[in-house]
């Protein structure tokens, strides 16, 4: 892809990005820089553990609005970022249900609880549960990151990362109907700060997934859909899916997120969109 052009220029010494055209009959994924390599996903894990979840909630080993956390809260108020516990260890900031607060603590609590009710060691889970019926082959979760790994333990190929990703946008392991309730915003109207940027009102949050809304500024682009979901992670490591565009895009690199990449995504997230759109038009791109 021409988009491709501008990673070149991002001021990292390493980085990957990968495309999925999910309109295309083939679902044409595109790649460029160290495809094979490994990179940890950081905050991206959340997908996969939120996927995780899901699928115990449809087997029948977790209710999504059972009781989890602090008093009052549920595992959807785990994965909406909504049940008030604070971004590390500590007491509730809040009560259940009125701020968006980021919690890597909530998605701790979800990996006990779903290790708990399973039976079997969170890690073993994820990848008998996701990572092995979607052929994440490099993937791998960090068992000695302890309970932050469901929070932040995983590491992969960016084939990997698109892979998710097209789960997410095409779903296979859980039912559409529960995809979709997952990517529509969660107690509607909470404010909150996304990481990295700042305060919105309202901050839109799916079920373990950033929905974009109407945030601007933005780790995606200006051209992506208000229905744009997806994650980032502070390893410098993205995937978003826009199922308005029918586009999947995630990237992994070896700088930790900072001004460059609230810089450098969005710009590359609209040369992708408007690279596929040209594409799919019979334009030249």
């Amino acid at each position: 892809m021409d988009a491709f052009r501008l990673v070149e220029r991002w001021p990292v010494d390493h980085a990957t990005v990968g495309v999925v055209d999910i309109g295309a009959q083939s679902d044409e994924v595109t790649t460029t820089g160290p495809s094979r390599r490994a990179f940890a996903w950081a905050s991206v894990t959340k997908m996969t553990t939120a996927l995780a979840v899901l699928v115990a909630v449809e087997e029948g080993t977790l209710l999504v609005d059972e009781p989890a956390g602090p008093a009052g809260s549920t595992v959807r108020h785990l994965l909406a970022h909504a049940s008030g516990l604070g971004p590390g260890p500590g007491p509730p900031l809040a009560p259940p249900g009125t701020s968006r607060i980021y919690s890597n603590v909530g998605f701790e609590v979800l990996g006990s609880l779903l290790a708990e009710r399973s039976g079997l060691p969170f890690e073993d889970y994820v990848r008998q549960g996701v990572l092995e019926p979607l052929g994440l082959s490099g993937a791998t979760l960090d068992a000695a990151a302890g309970e932050g790994a469901a929070a932040a333990g995983m590491s992969g190929t960016v084939h990997d990362l698109l892979a998710l990703g097209c789960e997410w946008a095409v779903p296979t392991l859980v039912s559409r109907a529960t995809r979709d309730e997952a990517t529509t915003d969660q107690f509607p109207g909470l404010a909150g700060v996304l990481p990295g940027f700042r305060r919105f009102d309202p901050c839109p949050w799916g079920l373990g997934v950033e929905i974009r809304g109407d945030k601007w500024p933005h780790w995606t682009g200006s051209a992506n859909s208000p229905a744009t979901f997806g994650h980032f992670g502070q390893s410098g490591s993205f995937l978003w899916v826009d199922p308005v565009a029918g586009v999947v895009c995630g990237g992994l690199g070896d700088r930790p997120f900072g001004p460059w990449a609230a810089r450098v995504w969005p710009e590359l997230s609209d040369a992708v969109l408007a690279e596929v759109a040209g594409r799919r038009s019979g334009g030249v791109g």
